[in-house]
């Protein structure tokens, strides 16, 4: 019997493209969601990149938490482009064709930046932990060396097992369908297509990727819980209000992140809600590397501040030179 399953799929022709279906079924609005996404794309990429040079470029943001900001729009810049411009693509030629080895490429990017923004996260609320909770030790613990190691580590660990997960991945063989209901290629979707079996895959996946996925929420979590439970016990109004303000923003991020992360991956999966998975899908692949800019430069002080003098100096330039 398994032999003749064998010859089945050895008798098969081999998919060598997938056909990302993506928002194919609204022919009408294809014109406006290429606008709506590129405005996006722009918007993100600009705002990511400025916050970049203004904690590279200003003295006053050379603090622990502003360096992880640093490394969290890097990885931002980077996530979205290893999706919007393949959808932007889609969406202006009507081209929804892509590579098997393209889409299984762009998987092991949005996998590895994804995993590694679960990581950075985890270290931007411990940062956090230390300046509320630890206030008195927190210059000597979140040193410079420190730092490096949290982020080297958080990127590190995102990308060995989105690694490991490709040496699997380049071994499933797709010869049947290839109609790939969704906007990016993810596993899931990936695998309905396969021809192969994919319980060996699944079980690297929940060995490798279910800690990696569970284990910085619940530092992330375990963080904000001691952080709330020090700033309730803070006797004076201002002072609570201030300690809250400087993890406000970094809270607002942590929670659009895993709360549209939980509704597409814990939601049923029936033929009604696909639909529905899909948009949440665009909340954290799209728009919240969008958000976080905005997130953080309208809500802190210090950037806001730093953006100011960057004007003033280009300003300045501009004058200076007619």
């Amino acid at each position: 019997m398994q032999l003749m399953e064998k010859e089945d799929v050895e008798n098969q022709t081999d998919v060598t493209e997938f056909i990302l279906l993506g928002f194919g079924d609204l022919p009408e609005l294809q014109i406006l969601l290429f606008l709506v996404f590129l405005v996006i794309y722009i918007v993100t990429m600009a705002g990511n990149i400025l916050i970049i040079a203004l904690v590279v470029t200003d003295q006053h943001l050379h603090t622990p938490m502003y360096f992880f900001l640093g490394n969290l729009s890097c990885l931002e810049t980077c996530y979205t482009s290893a999706l919007l411009p393949r959808m932007l693509s889609s969406l202006l030629t009507g081209d929804r064709t892509i590579s098997v080895g393209g889409c299984i490429t762009q998987f092991f990017f949005f996998c590895f930046l994804a995993t590694t923004e679960c990581y950075l996260l985890a270290a931007m609320s411990y940062d956090r932990y230390l300046a509320i909770c630890k206030p008195l030790h927190y210059g000597t613990c979140m040193n410079g060396k420190l730092c490096l190691q949290l982020a080297a580590g958080c990127w590190i660990i995102g990308f060995l097992p989105c690694t490991i997960m490709m040496c699997f991945m380049s071994q499933v063989i797709f010869c049947g369908p290839n109609e790939m209901d969704h906007f990016f290629c993810d596993l899931t979707p990936i695998l309905k297509l396969s021809c192969s079996d994919t319980r060996q895959m699944m079980l690297v996946f929940y060995i490798f990727f279910f800690p990696d996925a569970v284990s910085p929420f619940l530092l992330t979590l375990t963080s904000y819980v001691c952080i709330v439970s020090t700033i309730l016990r803070i006797p004076s109004t201002t002072g609570r209000q201030k300690a809250f303000s400087t993890c406000s923003s970094h809270l607002i991020v942590v929670t659009l992140f895993y709360g549209t992360i939980v509704i597409v991956y814990m939601i049923p999966k029936s033929s009604n809600l696909r639909a529905l998975s899909k948009v949440f899908s665009v909340f954290y692949t799209v728009l919240t590397p969008l958000a976080n800019p905005l997130i953080y430069s309208l809500r802190n002080r210090e950037v806001k501040e730093a953006l100011r003098k960057a004007v003033r100096k280009c300003l300045a330039l501009i004058k200076n030179s007619d």
